[in-house]
């Protein structure tokens, strides 16, 4: 019996050696596969959730909001409203955090007017803060509205609203 687990084991282990060097299915008698190149794993890359055709429009205000009212009623982003603004707009800038991202040169701060259309709009909500994009009329869109991905009418929606910065794809 042991014997047996044992050699499953070493089996299911060599199988899966094998499987992660070949090459990808299709590939052509002749073709180099180097073993080098990283293969795109979309569940654990943050821009694999963009499909190809849509990486231009997402670098508009229009896209930036159309992305987050597609993922309407989604809680996959729940304590990562930062992560979701920034793949709302494609951006290639990281910031660890909402209040990071409201304290940073990355734009600049206005803390009076309508936020215009697809702008961050922040809060000092916590530690981390919290960011949305703004819909132009006065509200936004966000993480945490309900619990999950949604339109708040007011950037009076959370508590200690801070201001906003011009949205871009940087």
């Amino acid at each position: 019996m042991r014997f047996t687990k044992v050699t499953g084991a070493v089996v299911g282990l060599l199988g899966a050696a094998l499987i992660s060097t070949a090459a990808p299915a299709g590939a052509a008698t002749g073709e180099v596969f180097s073993p080098d190149v990283e293969i795109a794993q979309p569940w654990l890359d943050d821009t694999a959730t963009t499909p190809a055709g849509d990486v231009a429009i997402q670098q508009t205000a229009a896209g930036a909001i159309k992305w987050m009212s597609d993922r309407r009623g989604s809680t996959a982003y729940e304590g990562y409203c930062e992560r979701a603004v920034r793949l709302a707009w494609d951006r290639t800038t990281h910031h660890a955090s909402a209040i990071e991202h409201w304290r940073s040169s990355d734009g600049a701060r206005h803390t009076t007017g309508t936020p215009p259309k697809g702008a961050f709009v922040f809060w000092n909500t916590s530690s981390n803060g919290h960011v949305g994009i703004a819909d132009g009329a006065g509200g936004f869109w966000s993480t945490s509205v309900g619990g999950k991905i949604g339109h708040g009418s007011s950037v009076g929606y959370f508590r200690n609203y801070l201001g906003w910065k011009p949205g871009n794809s940087n």
